[in-house]
């Protein structure tokens, strides 16, 4: 806790963001961190709860109140090491969790809660300042060797832990640049990529080996997913050469939308526009880069990828966006006393949002299905849609809602299905009713897949989750490995 009567005497402080006009002109981040003592004054604000459901509300239990608690007293290198202790990369969370925690949090109940994302941040990006986060290599190594398949959050967590454990660890990764999604996929405003590259720099001294550009197995030929891999490894390969293997690739089959018309060009994957815009603003150049400026845009998918299509398609310069949400609109405001503790339903507008809509350029539409995409010379030009609404727990058309949207670009971004089962399959991985990797998170075998020495986490397993919930399973993932390799285990769970 912070202050006793701290909630009682001062409000939440929010970080500001750069104004929009400003901001859209570039893919830098926008927002300013926390002063000093505007931190300490949120850390104030954690109240003497007795329960902290925050702690529970955060997939990777971060001890909140007690590095609230440091933070208000000034005792900022004590606070940066009690959240490493369940966070490996608070950086990562800081920035674009979407703070479960806060959610949970009692203030919360009947005013804004704790700031606890911006106190997070705070925190880490003053202990990278300060020189307060370095390398820790094992003292002693154990000569058994992991391989990492995918360089997300879940893999990169995975691997920092199984490194200081004292395993040699190498990471392999399909994209010529590491990170995932984080590195290809979120975009550069909402997360700068030297982020990653600090905590690479990281890893590589605490002895973890870093392979890009490579892939398991044969690649689908007529897969959508982004692939930049440039060799590639079998699987026996890689159960014979380690001693244990940790899938991570991801959940990174895009959901399609096989309506009549969607062979028309110019209707794209989210995943495919947004990885191109990360290369280029890493420097590399890149022919024929799908892009939205002077288009009228069409989003189809209401969560955090459309958002970023938004976002990205404004910074192009966009004629118009139209963002496409299948269910109806939500609550401005949840009802508390029924949902708290619990992440709630509600209407959430992003910065990209706002920016979009400031100038008119983005509409938002709720409780609406494409029936049809309509095109001219094989190029789309618009699509077909109908107003729907919920009955019997079925979503149903509503007749002479008709309407037709004109469209220069459409972009899907309704989520993912499963991951590439190309690479579950070349390990003969047993999967679930969704193609996912089939392993639990028994404190005793989770993990661990039907094939001896191979296990799961993150995304490949779980399905689309939160970055905060891939570094949860990736940590997890490396005790139930290490545990496996040496009988016993004393990395945290």
């Amino acid at each position: 806790m912070g202050k006793p009567t701290g909630f009682l005497e001062f409000e939440r402080l929010s970080e500001t963001y750069e104004k929009p006009d400003a901001r859209k002109q570039h893919y830098r981040e926008f927002v300013a961190v926390l002063e000093d003592a505007a931190a300490e004054q949120q850390g104030a604000r954690c109240m003497d709860c007795g329960i902290p459901f925050c702690n529970n509300g955060c997939p990777v239990n971060n001890i909140i109140p007690d590095w609230n608690d440091l933070v208000y007293h000034g005792q900022w290198q004590d606070a940066i090491n009690v959240l490493h202790s369940t966070n490996n990369f608070p950086e990562f969370t800081g920035r674009i969790c979407p703070a479960p925690c806060e959610a949970a949090c009692t203030l919360g109940i009947n005013v804004a809660p704790v700031g606890i994302k911006s106190i997070e941040r705070a925190i880490i990006d003053k202990a990278w300042a300060s020189g307060w986060v370095v390398p820790q290599p094992p003292q002693n190594k154990t000569g058994k060797r992991v391989a990492i398949i995918g360089s997300g959050p879940a893999g990169l967590a995975a691997a920092q832990q199984l490194a200081r454990a004292g395993h040699d660890v190498t990471v392999f990764e399909k994209s010529d640049r590491i990170g995932g999604l984080l590195g290809y996929g979120i975009p550069d405003f909402k997360l700068d990529k030297a982020h990653i590259d600090r905590r690479v720099k990281q890893l590589e001294a605490e002895g973890v080996k870093i392979r890009t550009g490579v892939v398991v197995g044969e690649w689908p030929k007529d897969s959508k997913v982004t692939n930049w891999a440039k060799e590639s490894i079998s699987a026996e390969q890689l159960k014979k050469d380690f001693d244990a293997v940790l899938l991570t690739g991801g959940s990174e089959q895009s959901r399609d939308l096989p309506a009549p018309g969607r062979d028309l060009d110019g209707i794209h994957f989210a995943m495919e526009f947004l990885p191109q815009q990360n290369k280029v603003n890493a420097g590399d150049k890149l022919k024929g880069q799908l892009r939205a400026d002077g288009k009228h845009v069409i989003v189809i998918g209401g969560g955090d990828t459309g958002s970023d299509c938004v976002g990205t398609s404004t910074r192009h310069g966009a004629a118009s966006v139209t963002q496409f949400e299948v269910m109806p609109m939500p609550p401005e405001k949840e009802n508390k006393a029924l949902v708290w503790p619990y992440w709630p339903l509600k209407l959430r507008t992003s910065s990209s949002h706002d920016e979009s809509a400031e100038k008119g350029l983005l509409k938002r539409e709720f409780a609406i299905s494409t029936k049809e995409f309509i095109g001219k010379n094989g190029k789309v030009t618009g699509l077909k849609t109908v107003h729907v609404e919920m009955k019997d727990g079925k979503l149903v058309e509503i007749p002479g809602t008709e309407k037709e949207y004109q469209a220069d670009l459409v972009l899907l971004a309704m989520g993912f299905t499963n991951p590439v089962t190309t690479v579950l399959d070349s390990f003969g991985v047993d999967k679930d009713a969704r193609g996912n990797a089939k392993a639990s998170t028994d404190f005793i075998g989770g993990y661990a897949t039907n094939v001896p020495k191979v296990f799961a986490a993150g995304d490949m397993r779980r399905g689309q989750s939160l970055v905060v919930w891939a570094i949860r399973e990736g940590r997890q993932a490396a005790r139930a490995v290490d545990e496996f390799l040496m009988g016993t285990s004393d990395l945290p769970r």
